[in-house]
């Protein structure tokens, strides 16, 4: 297992044990993050995994057809083949825990958690990927769980013989009508834009008669006091308003980086999105990242496992060079 004690790791470690500090300890569990402990495991590295879940956005998936090797595979079944494959290895997981806060400027790195542990790490990698974006209007908080949501795979089932609308054009919001038309009397979508998901899936919900399309309209206001009653929804172009009685609305308007832990220490881009280089490097020695947090193009599951594996053969490569 590679050592590498420098002058100022001896004063950060003067009051710990070396048994208490990690190799590397990985922030988040979604399959950047699992990757990254599966390799870091292999090259023997004594390596800490801890996230508020395992899976990440891949829990909210529909279906995934496009990780080489799996065809048409459950998002459930992909994350436990993951999960299965990670606990063949040494790697201690803390799970059902948010990190709260991040030292990274000594050579011995420090991560708390939310009920006030700390753990002391050579290097880390974060693998925090992104969450739901919301609409911002002044009834959305009031009505989340009540009518509003952000997970069609985790809340379509309460819906059913209901009907229902989803804010969003692209393919998370496709792939969410796709699971509601199962199960929903009627399904609206919504979009300021034209449809912008695959094709396959809009001519699959072009065909559906449960489905109405709402391109190039916004959705203004949500109604109802103690749960979701209705939206009403304003064409872009013409200004006219319609309400659309529902009972559930599945926000699906895009992703926000998991990037406020490390805000005002590593680069960020306009975007939120942790820089990164062609080794995951942050810039901040010892620190790396991967998957959706950072910059890398292509949101794609098998894009972020390899970013995972990139990312902890760097913190290998710096463990062992120092640099």
């Amino acid at each position: 297992m590679p050592e590498v004690i420098r002058r100022s790791e001896r004063k950060m470690t003067a009051g710990l044990k070396e048994q208490d500090i990690y190799d590397l300890i990985i922030i988040g569990a979604g399959p950047a993050g699992m990757s990254a402990g599966i390799y870091a495991a292999r090259k023997l590295l004594k390596t800490l995994l801890i996230s508020k879940n395992v899976g990440g956005q891949v829990t909210d998936a529909w279906e995934i057809d496009n990780y080489l090797g799996f065809s048409q595979v459950d998002p459930a079944g992909l994350i436990k083949k993951f999960n299965e494959h990670v606990e063949k290895f040494s790697i201690e997981k803390i799970i059902a825990r948010h990190v709260a806060s991040l030292q990274i400027n000594d050579d011995i790195k420090s991560v708390t958690t939310d009920d006030g542990k700390t753990y002391y790490a050579k290097t880390l990698i974060i693998a925090t990927g992104k969450r739901p974006r919301k609409l911002g209007l002044p009834e959305e908080k009031k009505l989340g769980g009540k009518g509003v949501a952000y997970c069609a795979t985790c809340d379509a089932p309460l819906f059913a013989g209901a009907d229902v609308a989803v804010a969003g054009g692209g393919n998370s919001a496709l792939g969410a009508a796709m699971d509601l038309i199962k199960i929903a009397n009627s399904v609206h979508i919504v979009s300021i834009t034209p449809l912008t998901g695959d094709p396959i899936y809009q001519d699959k919900l072009r065909s559906s008669d449960k489905v109405t399309i709402y391109t190039e309209h916004e959705i203004v206001k949500l109604v109802g006091d103690t749960v979701l009653e209705g939206l009403e929804i304003r064409s872009l172009k013409t200004g006219e308003t319609k309400r659309l009685d529902v009972e559930g609305l599945f926000v699906e308007i895009g992703l926000l980086p998991n990037s406020d832990i490390v805000k005002g220490m590593l680069n960020l881009n306009q975007y939120g999105e942790i820089v990164v280089d062609y080794k995951c490097h942050t810039g901040f020695p010892g620190v790396f990242a991967c998957g959706d947090v950072t910059n890398v193009p292509f949101k794609q599951v098998i894009v972020a496992a390899g970013e995972g594996a990139k990312a902890a053969l760097a913190a290998y490569e710096y463990l062992i060079s120092g640099n």
